[in-house]
């Protein structure tokens, strides 16, 4: 149970310093921009869901992990 724990932390840690990174403007122009992601603008108002964008980041996360739990 105490790996658990800090495979928690550790992982909390991680999404936190990607998450300041990208906060902070050194994230890639292309992430959230990516051809199928869905973009609706009317008048003041705007809806957009990265879908592609997600699909890709899971793929990558997927592979990491995979790769880490070996």
């Amino acid at each position: 149970m105490r790996e658990l724990g800090k495979f928690a932390v550790v992982i909390g840690i991680v999404i936190t310093l990607v998450g300041l990174v990208m906060w902070s403007g050194f994230a890639p122009r292309w992430l959230g921009r990516l051809p199928g992601d869905i973009r609706i603008e009317r008048g003041n108002s705007a809806f957009y869901f990265p879908i592609v964008t997600c699909i890709v980041l899971s793929i990558v996360l997927s592979l990491l992990l995979s790769i880490f739990r070996r």
